[in-house]
């Protein structure tokens, strides 16, 4: 008789951070703050804020788009998540979500994406 599958083991608990992305509308380009912080935009591309949270990505988005402890692109400019850009990675330890932050951002840039980081 086969053996039923094991259960997949949980992450540790110092794993629960997550890096994120948010697609932010077209419009954030008509900030100069925006446009000085990406002189290697690519036309077409998309608009993207990268950041990392203890929280479900889900929950950091929504408080961003109420304005608590927000970003201001993401509050003014934010329209969704983009998991597909970052849900790999996802959970890890602090340090981890604090380098693959930048690391993200930084890949997104040479992608030719408006990319902004806080």
């Amino acid at each position: 008789m086969p053996r039923p599958a094991a259960p997949e083991p949980k992450p540790p608990r110092s794993h629960h951070y997550h890096v994120y992305v948010v697609l932010l509308s077209d419009e954030v380009w008509n900030s100069a703050r925006f446009r000085k912080a990406n002189p290697g935009y690519q036309l077409g591309r998309p608009f993207v804020y990268v950041g990392m949270t203890g929280l479900d990505p889900d929950i950091r988005f929504d408080k961003h788009k109420a304005g608590i402890q927000a970003n201001s692109f993401v509050r003014d400019f934010g329209l969704r998540l983009l998991p597909t850009l970052s849900e790999r990675y996802n959970p890890m330890p602090y340090a981890a979500a604090r380098d693959m932050e930048i690391e993200l951002g930084m890949v997104l840039r040479a992608r030719g994406y408006g990319v902004w980081q806080a």
